[in-house]
């Protein structure tokens, strides 16, 4: 396991950027703090694989439905125009699928989304709120 991981040695830093919403089947769905797109969320990979590629052929179609679910729990809680699939990664050793909605009047509607413009965040109360819709529909 590398030293520097995210998601298993890093729990300080993964709590500033994402607050764990459930264990999915081999993956672990991630509320994104900074909420510019309101409902956004991390779908990672619970072991360590260099890439999507890397990750045994059973598990990663395993991954891909637990992606699936949480867009669709998304698109129930939140109602977007479309759903933005990031996956990106040169350095974490979990592959992760970053969740995006877009709203045909929120930004960067017809572009690609900032990875953190660090500018929309939630109080505890709204955070409870946002996970408790995206739970209700898993």
């Amino acid at each position: 396991m590398p030293d520097n991981c995210l998601y298993c040695k890093n729990k300080a830093i993964l709590d500033q950027l994402m607050i764990k919403i459930a264990d999915l089947e081999v993956s672990t769905l991630y509320l994104f703090r900074e909420q510019t797109h309101p409902g956004r969320c991390v779908v990672a990979y619970k072991d360590h694989a260099g890439g999507q590629t890397d990750i045994p052929e059973a598990d990663w179609v395993r991954f891909m439905l637990d992606t699936r679910r949480a867009a669709m729990a998304i698109e129930k809680a939140f109602h977007p125009a479309k759903m933005n699939f990031g996956a990106y990664s040169d350095t974490l050793a979990h592959p992760h699928w970053h969740l995006v909605p877009k709203y045909k009047d929120g930004p960067e509607w017809g572009g690609t989304f900032a990875m953190n413009p660090k500018e929309t965040y939630l109080t505890d109360a709204e955070y409870e709120e946002t996970i408790g819709k995206i739970k209700a529909n898993l």
